[in-house]
């Protein structure tokens, strides 16, 4: 907004560059009027089922369209303050900032030059009731936001999403490592690779077998017979994984036929060791477990290969024991 008289002295406005640019000057003691973009704070605030709280707003500009909860700051408020205000006022809940999302220069055709801060918010207390400037508070999944008022509030969700990603990922792996839920596992992207590879698991297996001095019986038994049991118990491997297959009757098998190629029980045992092994290597090798989160995922992962193959050795035993 443009002034026309100066508020120290009285004496008129003129237009002069200053710094580079024009700027309000009084003509008479030469204060310079500097134009500052407005402060506005807004806050997001997530529930557990990690959806983003909106409101509707009542009155424009933007009347009727969603927004996170948000509002000007006042003289001798604080940001931080100002948006713990504006949540309160506008939705009835209290809550603690935790941190800092973004902060961005807006344009804004009704209000102006405008610099919004948004920050991430943890209730603490209150009710949901639309209040002050807003006729509606609802949650939003993440992925199914509406259009929103303003284009720093959709930012700041989305940093905000960002930031929880990952740690969103291991609470996952670690609700997944103790239910049956399969889905979305880091066990997902092991099928995955096996299934790619598993000519050349079966061919690192066989060779670590032929090398491995608590194998050496193998050394006399078909070679073609025991790849093809291999990649057969690599299969069996992957349907478990996810949920399907049988494994007790092949692994039974196994045992029998082991034992009447002459093997002993000890090497069998180990050659079932040393295939765990070589997925387990081939695994990390082709980065299954690159990221971050697989740090807490590879617990899940492990307690499902150690279980697959516990089965296995009990049913091979149970095979091997059997009579003819």
């Amino acid at each position: 907004m443009s002034r026309a008289y100066c508020e120290r002295c009285a004496a008129p406005i003129t237009v002069t560059i200053v710094d580079g640019r024009p700027r309000e000057v009084c003509s008479r003691c030469g204060t310079v009027f500097y134009q500052n973009p407005l402060p506005v704070a807004a806050a997001v605030v997530l529930n557990e089922a990690r959806e983003v709280l909106l409101i509707r707003r009542k009155h424009p500009p933007h009347e009727g369209s969603w927004c996170l909860p948000t509002g000007f700051a006042e003289t001798g408020e604080t940001i931080e303050a100002a948006a713990l205000r504006e949540l309160r006022e506008e939705t009835g809940l209290e809550g603690t900032i935790y941190r800092l999302l973004t902060a961005r220069s807006l344009d804004d055709d009704f209000y102006g030059d405008l610099l919004f801060v948004c920050f991430e918010i943890e209730r603490t207390g209150g009710a949901e009731a639309p209040g002050d400037d807003a006729d509606a508070v609802a949650y939003f999944s993440l992925d199914g936001l509406p259009p929103l008022a303003f284009e720093s509030h959709t930012e700041a969700v989305r940093m905000c999403e960002s930031l929880h990603r990952e740690p969103w990922a291991i609470q996952d792996s670690f609700v997944h490592l103790y239910s049956d839920d399969t889905e979305g596992m880091l066990s997902d992207a092991l099928v995955a690779l096996v299934e790619e590879h598993a000519e050349e698991i079966c061919d690192r297996w066989m060779t670590a077998v032929r090398e491995n001095p608590t194998t050496g019986g193998y050394l006399t038994v078909d070679t073609v017979e025991v790849r093809r049991a291999t990649l057969e118990a690599l299969t069996h491997f992957c349907d478990w994984l996810q949920g399907a297959g049988e494994m007790e009757a092949f692994y039974l098998d196994v045992g029998r036929q082991r034992r009447h190629q002459g093997l002993a029980l000890a090497d069998v045992l180990s050659a079932l060791a040393l295939l765990r092994k070589e997925i387990w290597t081939f695994a990390r090798q082709h980065q299954v477990l690159a990221s971050p989160i697989d740090v807490y995922r590879v617990m899940e992962l492990s307690r499902r290969i150690v279980l697959f193959f516990d089965k296995a050795l009990y049913h091979v035993t149970r095979g091997y024991g059997a009579a003819p």
